[in-house]
């Protein structure tokens, strides 16, 4: 007997200059949705009140959320900093924590910062061109570091992954990245101290 595809196969057209799609809305991050995850909370609520920016936005493409299926979409990180602290997405664990996501750069500079419950972190380099492959167990979160243009970069995950972000929300992550003399320096999160 031949198995029956109850997913129809989905075709998504991306700009490869924008990241964007005309084919669905993204889900957008505006910099008052994520004032309590930079470590200048002062400084980012002052600047929502000048102008609330979008800091980040990307795509949930529908996929059925089942271990046999593969999400994936495009993220768009702006550039900015709060205070000396790049503008970032917000970062998640997979909700089902054994489960990998890999990141292809379109266009731009900057990290993928990675941590895992245990405490260990890394921090990967994005240039157009380069994937980041985040491993299980690892939270990640992408980090625009270039002063003019954003960063985008593809992504696909298991579907049945999930995501946590409330373990993130409550000290953000062990590491800030910061821009120090002109460049991007990776200084402990002050959250964390003690």
């Amino acid at each position: 007997m031949t198995p029956t595809t109850t997913v129809p196969a989905t075709v998504t057209a991306f700009d490869l200059v924008t990241g964007l799609s005309v084919q669905r809305p993204t889900l957008k991050r505006h910099l008052s949705a994520m004032a309590t995850m930079y470590a200048d909370v002062e400084a980012a609520r002052a600047q929502v009140d000048k102008d609330d920016v979008l800091v980040y936005e990307f795509y949930d493409m529908g996929v059925p959320e089942t271990s046999g299926d593969v999400a994936y979409g495009t993220s768009i990180t702006y550039p900015g900093k709060v205070g000396d602290e790049y503008y970032m997405t917000k970062g998640h664990f997979h909700s089902v924590l054994d489960t990998g996501e890999i990141y292809f750069c379109l266009r731009g500079t900057g990290y993928m910062l990675m941590e895992n419950p245990e405490g260990d972190w890394q921090a990967a380099e994005f240039r157009p061109g380069q994937a980041v492959y985040v491993p299980r167990r690892y939270a990640h979160r992408s980090i625009n570091t270039s002063a003019t243009e954003p960063l985008i970069t593809f992504f696909a995950f298991p579907g049945h992954a999930g995501h946590d972000y409330g373990t993130i929300e409550t000290k953000g992550f062990r590491k800030l990245c910061v821009e120090r003399d002109g460049r991007p320096v990776f200084i402990d999160n002050p959250k964390w101290a003690g």
